[in-house]
């Protein structure tokens, strides 16, 4: 009797829960305009919101449950009638903005997009100030809405690009908005090998919403963005580190973890160097592509343009171009590109020069870097000397401050002499150093006699201690004298 009284009671709610729905699933203002032809309503027969059990009285207001015009329309019953300006997202943001709302429609949606929206560059009002200058529909469109993973989104990652080119791609439009925002972006997407795979039907490429996020899009200059240059190659390392999507394209997944190492990952994501490159510097931003052998220098050299210069005229800039080698990768790496030392010239085992020249082949090449290395130690250990003899001086309580200027000039000497090197012109070189090792004579001696002044003035004040010590002697025992002659 009780499992009777406990299966009616089941039966009961299930029947309810059925009743319940299917009364929401009335939509009388959908039937009305289904059977006039209505172009939206033929739209909406695929919206995935039809499908979740939304009508159109939860957009627009209204009874759905009523077939007369005049009282589903009624503005008692909340009718709103098409929402215009801010009122189309805020409409959407009444479900979508609420993670309890969309958990009644079991969504996996991530809740809280009006509020992004808001905060983005697109929540910004538009030049005539009355609404954002993007709303909900302006990318997913009012009626036929359906799932992002859906080809037939606008929104979906084989579509997207040409859905926000509708807009970024509008020089009058974005004129009016930032005058500096370039508008072939997407002409150089179309250029990249992201652009080339995504236009071929590969989804897994990245398009826009990939780097700039879908609804909290700032600017690349906000600190909070993902394109921001410290938190750009977290954004490209999302794929980019992933073996099992690499795979595909057989491309390795170190290139992260090696930036993060090199000189150029620690001063951006470290220090906060605004100036330091970050992926899109080398590879690019909308037309990005991995580097060729003859752009890989000339996108260095944006930035060390001393040394690609002297590249550009050194005796390696044709053996290189010959042989097809990579010419500032071949020395210094790509991703892992480390703080240069003296080790990386030379005939040491940890040299790179040695790449190419031995004692037996290309000798020239490898006496002249022998040379040159011992010409760049012997200017460190002399630096090295002059800030050791300065250091002691000035502990000493000497007068240091001209040496201690002319360091500095040491130290640039040896800093182009590392440039130089680029050059790999032996004469150039030598006459260079010759430079710095007259610096640090100079510094030596001046630091030399300061040290001697030091010790000569010591032993003046022992000398003098001593002299006055025995004058003071001298009278003490005069005075005694003069009082035993008085007594």
């Amino acid at each position: 009797m009780v499992i009777n009284k406990i299966t009616l009671l089941i039966f009961m709610t299930a029947l309810l829960s059925c009743l319940l729905i299917a009364q929401k699933k009335v939509d009388q203002c959908y039937n009305c305009h289904e059977s006039n032809g209505d172009r939206q309503a033929e739209l909406f027969k695929k919206d995935v919101h039809k499908s979740k059990g939304v009508t159109c009285a939860d957009c627009h207001g209204g009874d759905a449950t009523k077939a007369d015009m005049d009282d589903g329309m009624n503005k008692n019953a909340g009718f709103i009638g098409v929402p215009k300006g801010d009122a189309k997202s805020e409409v959407c943001g009444r479900c979508h903005n609420s993670s309890t709302e969309m958990a009644k429609f079991n969504s996996t949606i991530k809740s809280g997009q009006l509020e992004d929206l808001k905060k983005s560059s697109h929540g910004k009002l538009t030049i005539k100030g009355n609404e954002r200058i993007a709303q909900c529909t302006t990318c997913h469109n009012s009626h036929g809405i359906v799932a992002v993973k859906n080809q037939a989104s606008p929104v979906h990652a084989l579509n997207v690009v040409k859905t926000c080119s509708k807009c970024h791609s509008d020089k009058s439009l974005i004129k009016q908005y930032n005058p500096s925002l370039p508008t072939d972006q997407f002409e150089n997407y179309q250029t990249s090998i992201h652009g080339k795979l995504n236009s071929k039907g590969d989804a897994n490429t990245a398009e826009c919403a990939s780097c700039h996020g879908s609804h909290l899009i700032l600017p690349a200059k906000d600190v909070k963005s993902k394109v921001y240059f410290s938190n750009l190659p977290i954004v490209c390392s999302q794929c980019h580190s992933d073996a099992s999507m690499m795979q595909k394209y057989k491309i390795p997944t170190d290139q992260f973890e090696k930036y993060s190492h090199s000189v150029h990952g620690v001063a951006s994501l470290k220090k906060g160097d605004v100036a330091a490159p970050s992926c899109n510097d080398c590879h690019g931003n909308h037309g990005a592509a991995p580097p060729g052998l003859e752009s890989i220098s000339k996108v260095c050299g944006t930035c060390h343009a001393l040394s690609a210069d002297l590249f550009s005229s050194s005796p390696h800039k044709k053996a290189f171009d010959d042989k097809k080698i990579p010419e500032c990768e071949t020395c210094h790496g790509n991703h892992e590109i480390v703080t240069a030392t003296n080790q990386l010239i030379g005939t040491t085992p940890d040299a790179v020069c040695i790449k190419c020249h031995t004692q037996s082949e290309n000798s020239k090449g490898y006496y002249a870097a022998a040379q040159m290395r011992k010409l760049l130690d012997s200017l460190t250990t002399d630096e090295k000397d002059a800030i050791r003899l300065v250091e002691e001086a000035e502990q000493k309580g000497m007068e240091v401050s001209e040496p201690k200027f002319k360091l500095r000039d040491v130290r640039q000497a040896r800093l182009e002499l590392r440039t130089i090197i680029h050059a790999f012109n032996q004469e150039k070189f030598a006459e260079a150093a010759s430079k710095g090792f007259a610096l640090t004579s100079e510094i030596k001696a001046e630091a030399t006699s300061a040290v001697d002044q030091f010790y000569f003035r010591r032993l003046g004040l022992i000398l003098a201690t001593l002299i006055i010590s025995l004058i003071s002697v001298a009278l003490y025992i005069y005075i005694r004298r003069l009082d035993k002659k008085k007594t």
